[in-house]
Order: C-alpha cells, then structure tokens, then sequence
C-alpha cells in the first residue's frame, strides 16, 4: 500500500502544470490556447520570453526529480525511484488537472535522469544545448538528446533498472516527437525564438 501510494504521489505532483500556472499567473495567458498549445517550456519560450520559459523548465524538471526522491526516501532501492520517476514522467504528460492531456515530458525526464545518472545528465544536457544553440531546433536538439541517453546509461555501466528507463524513456520521448521529426524532414519545423513579452 505505500508503495502504491508514494507512485500515486508522483503521478500527481508530475500532473501539476507549472507551464499554465505560470503563463496565467504571470501575463493572465493561457498556453494551451498560443502557439503549439503545449504548456511545457519551449511554447512558454515562445509565447511568454526567456524568464518565464526558464521557470517553467526548473519547474518541470523539479517534478521529476522529486517523484525519482518520493521513492529513494519512502520506499528504496533503483526499482521504486524508477517507478516513481516514470509515474512523475506520465503525470506531466497525462495531467490529471489538464483533461489527461499535457507536454513531451524531455524536462520532467531530465530531472528523473538527474537523479537516477547524474554524469549522463550533464552529458546530455550540454549536447541538447550544443544543439538549440547551432541550429535552433529544440525538437531536433530533444531527440539527439534523448537517443543519446540510453547509449551513455549503458556506456556508464547502469544498473539494469536504469538502463531499461533510458530505454523506454528515448522511445517515449522520440515517438512524442513523431510530428516535429515529420516536419524536420520537410524543412517546415519552426526554429525557437524567443517572445518579446518581459515579466
């Protein structure tokens, strides 16, 4: 039963939806209702502006962090951090608060993969930058990313929990990402540009 419970836990706090409250709270704008209607980070980048694009972005991240900690402290052991990390992942992405609906889920999986492999973490996190830097392209630059992860987890010699969460975690995010590899394809992607909006 606690088990269940620290995973129901996860689930919740990942379906907290930073992206809306932060748009509302900040400029009275609803995200889901600009740009790609998605409340993650790079829609707040483009519809908001930097500062409120980063906030959301920690936020995020935090989530998946703290559903990974939810289960180190309550539970134990790589099976339930993982667990918990995943339940964190499908919150944001299957907000219970959003209709079911919500982001891709790349800044709730990096705050999982902080916990659970810090170095691929740092690793990943300078090649997705690396990659929006040289070509603007947040989607291209999250796909490197998160085919990258499960490729350095092994490198790194991960347990196999781990692993096998890098595993489904770079499907997840690639398939979530299936229209803008559509749109790369036939040069039609939107590169990322900031919002003029100043909080």
């Amino acid at each position: 039963m606690l088990f269940a419970g620290v995973v129901l836990a996860s689930y919740l706090l990942g379906s907290l939806p930073s992206g809306l409250w932060i748009g509302r709270a900040m400029y009275g704008v609803d995200l889901r209702e600009h740009g790609s209607k998605n409340t993650g980070a790079t829609n707040a980048y483009r519809v908001l502006g930097r500062v409120p694009a980063l906030l959301v972005f920690v936020c995020d991240t935090a989530k998946g962090m703290l559903g990974v900690y939810l289960g180190m402290v309550l539970v134990g052991g790589q099976p339930a951090e993982v667990i918990c990390g995943i339940a964190a992942i499908c919150g944001h992405n299957w907000s219970v608060l959003l209709g079911f609906k919500g982001g891709r889920g790349v800044a709730t999986g990096l705050g999982v993969i902080a916990l659970l492999s810090p170095k691929v973490t740092l690793i990943v996190f300078a090649v997705w930058a690396l990659v929006v830097f040289f070509t603007k392209y947040v989607s291209l630059a999250s796909i490197i990313a998160a085919a990258l992860v499960p490729l350095l987890m092994w490198w790194f010699g991960e347990a196999r929990e781990v692993l096998l969460f890098g595993l489904a975690a770079a499907a997840f995010v690639i398939i979530r990402h299936r229209p803008n590899i559509e749109r790369l394809l036939k040069g039609e992607e939107l590169k990322i540009k900031a919002a003029e909006k100043k909080p």
